[in-house]
């Protein structure tokens, strides 16, 4: 299942790639961050690993983040894995004009081995697309009031 859009975000292409690039302001936009972990490699680099840990109810959730090409301030595109599921992401930041960026972005679910998350992306796929939307929402607000 694929999940793409854009948003426009009222900024230069180099403010907004940076507030993206470092990961020190996912907090800022992603509800239930806690916190992200260099596993290997190198931040932003190409092969790098990291885990990332997000609030879920009254646990933690685990993704695992795997870069796959990494040419900001173009294009990011990124792996997650998760014990019940498996997704890809591709971000492309376009100049619009001088104060003005398109972020485009696709995300791919490629695996889903739990039942319950099967179910709700045949029955109810807004259910993966209205958090994706939201964080770009909330990533818009962010970078516009910096």
């Amino acid at each position: 299942m694929k999940v793409k859009g854009f948003i426009e975000i009222n900024k230069p292409r180099a403010e907004v790639v940076n507030y993206f690039a470092d990961p020190a302001y996912l907090g800022k936009y992603q509800d239930g961050f806690l916190r992200k972990e260099l596993v290997s490699g190198v931040q932003g680099k190409e092969g790098t690993i990291s885990k990332m840990y997000y609030q879920q109810g009254k646990g933690e959730m685990e993704l695992t983040e795997t870069i796959t090409n990494n040419q900001l301030p173009d294009v990011f595109e990124a792996s997650y894995h998760h014990k019940h599921m498996d997704n890809t992401m591709k971000c492309e930041f376009i100049e619009v004009d001088m104060n003005t960026t398109k972020y485009a972005y696709e995300f791919e679910y490629t695996r889903i081995n739990w039942v319950l998350p099967k179910l709700i992306a045949i029955l109810f796929p807004s259910m993966y697309r209205k958090p994706a939307e939201k964080w770009m929402r909330q990533f818009k607000e962010f970078v516009e009031k910096q």
